[in-house]
This record gives C-alpha cells, structure tokens and sequence, in this order.
C-alpha cells in the first residue's frame, strides 16, 4: 500500500530525515512516535505528498507519487489522500457541513453528491444536530470529528494524521481513537499516525520509532 525507500530530507544544511526505509499494508494502522524533533511530522508530510523528498521514492497503491507532475499529485492526493491535523485546519466562516464537503467539490463532484456523502459522514460521527454549526460554535471534540469527515469524504484509501487527539482532553481523544479502528475495520482504511499519546500508540497494529530522523523500532 505503501513503501517508502531510502528518504532523505533536508532543509539547506539540516539533515531531518536520514534514509528512511518504511512498508504499511492495506488496512493497518501504524503509529509514528519518537522525541520532538525525531523526524516524524517531516516524514509524515512526505509520505502524504504534501512536501517532496531531497531524495528517495515513495510508492502509494502501486503509484510512485513523486514522478508525478505537480498538477497530477494534487489529484491523487485528493482522489486518494485524507489528512487530520491536530489543529482542526477547519474554516472558520464555513459551517461544518460545508467544510465537509470541501474536497468533494475539489474533486468536481457535485454540490448535491458532496452534501448527500457529508450529511451522511456527520450523521455517522453523531454530528447529525450541528452540520450548520460554524467551527467556533462547536466542542473541541466536535470540530475534530469534522475534520475527520472532511478527510473521508472522497473514500481515500489512506488517512494520514499529526497529533490527532493533541487538543482534545481524555475522553474525546479516546472517543477518536475507537473511531479510527472502527473506520479501518468498516471500510479498511489505512491510518499512518504520528502521536505522543502512548495509548493510541499501544492500540496500533505496529508502531514505528523514531530517532534523529531515521526509524529505529
């Protein structure tokens, strides 16, 4: 599903990323620990394509996505690709079914096909009564499981997360956390997750350790 080989990153003469050789199956979750500074949300970044490599390959579903023009890894991303943040990324004057259906729309589906599949991602996230909610009228708890339909909409086969219970207190990061096993169990979904919650960490199928930009575990 997807292979990382040999990834270098560097910023000038930083070295963040040291030949990092990684393989994540269909359907697993894996999670991505390690100190501040160890390499993960670099990694992470490139491995979703929202930044390239200095040098090495990375192959999505049989796609080696970097010798993609920059027009066609956009689509791919978006045709393929979910991501949740820690901080939400949701927009601030548009309402929770709206910020759904955002990447739908990218992807020139619809209004109405992007808002029937948004209203039915909300309704399954118990978010049925606040779809015309603006993010600053919702709970923490509440914004992230938008963030987390906005990221489905499209049925990407692979969702990539950075901290995504960082904001959240116990009971809605536990909450998320049995949301993405019941997703991956439901639809088969591939999580790649980096976190310094060391439950969400403990519930992974595997756990990738970092340090001074290469894994190590």
């Amino acid at each position: 599903m997807i292979v990382g080989k040999n990834i270098h990153k560097k910023f000038g003469d930083l070295e963040i990323l040291k030949g990092v050789d990684l393989e994540i199956k269909q359907g697993e979750i894996v999670s991505i620990v390690g100190s501040s500074g160890a390499g993960k949300t670099t990694l992470l970044t490139i491995l979703g394509t929202l930044d390239r490599p200095t040098e090495g390959e990375v192959i999505i579903n049989n796609e080696p996505v970097f010798k993609l023009n920059e027009k066609k890894l956009a689509a791919f991303r978006n045709q393929n690709i979910g991501f949740v943040f820690q901080f939400h990324q949701l927009l601030p004057e548009f309402t929770a079914i709206e910020n759904v259906c955002i990447p739908a729309l990218i992807a020139k589906k619809s209004k109405k096909e992007s808002e029937n599949r948004a209203q039915e991602l909300l309704e399954l996230f118990n978010l049925k009564d606040r779809v015309d909610h603006k993010p600053s009228e919702l709970s923490g708890g509440e914004q992230q499981r938008v963030a987390v339909a906005r990221a489905l909409i499209n049925n990407p086969k692979v969702i990539f997360a950075d901290e995504p219970s960082g904001n959240l207190d116990s009971v809605n990061a536990k909450e998320l956390h049995q949301l993405f096993f019941k997703l991956r169990d439901e639809f088969n979904q591939t999580f790649v997750i980096v976190t310094h919650n060391s439950e969400l960490a403990g519930m992974a199928d595997r756990t990738l350790v970092m340090r001074d930009g290469r894994i190590v575990i």
